[in-house]
């Protein structure tokens, strides 16, 4: 059966490198999956889960975006920031998303410190539910 060589690499170090059958991530259009023979493909990522399968298991990974390149069964996808599951501290998101809450309720949605604490909190969210996926 034909594979996907899959990169995930953010500014930090190259988190995964190996052969996959399938990756699945959040653009900015909305989720998309890539199979082999997948037609090229360069498109932005946004804040959400990364999942690839081998051999049958899924792996996921918690992203906050990038940009995702699809040729000739090569994926590569640059994160601005990435985190397996395994990796995740959940302590540290639920702290993050609970910072983000507190400070989005004293803020209008058209103040400049809005945006980036809704990322904030968005961020969080993505991290805990790929590091609690990952215990189901």
């Amino acid at each position: 059966m034909a594979m996907l060589s899959l990169e995930i690499i953010t500014p930090e170090k190259i988190l995964v490198k190996e052969e996959v059958d399938m990756v699945e991530a959040n653009g900015s259009l909305g989720e998309f999956g890539i199979l082999p023979g997948h037609t090229e493909l360069l498109t932005s990522l946004e804040i959400g889960e990364v999942r690839y399968m081998k051999d049958g298991k899924t792996f996921t990974l918690a992203m906050s975006g990038g940009i995702a390149e699809v040729v000739n069964d090569k994926v590569t996808l640059l994160l601005d920031t990435g985190e397996l599951a395994e990796t995740i501290d959940v302590a540290r998101a639920q702290i993050a998303m609970e910072e983000a809450q507190e400070r989005l309720k004293d803020l209008t949605i058209d103040s400049a410190e809005y945006r980036k604490y809704e990322l904030a909190l968005l961020r969080a969210i993505t991290r805990i539910k790929v590091a609690s996926a990952r215990k189901l």
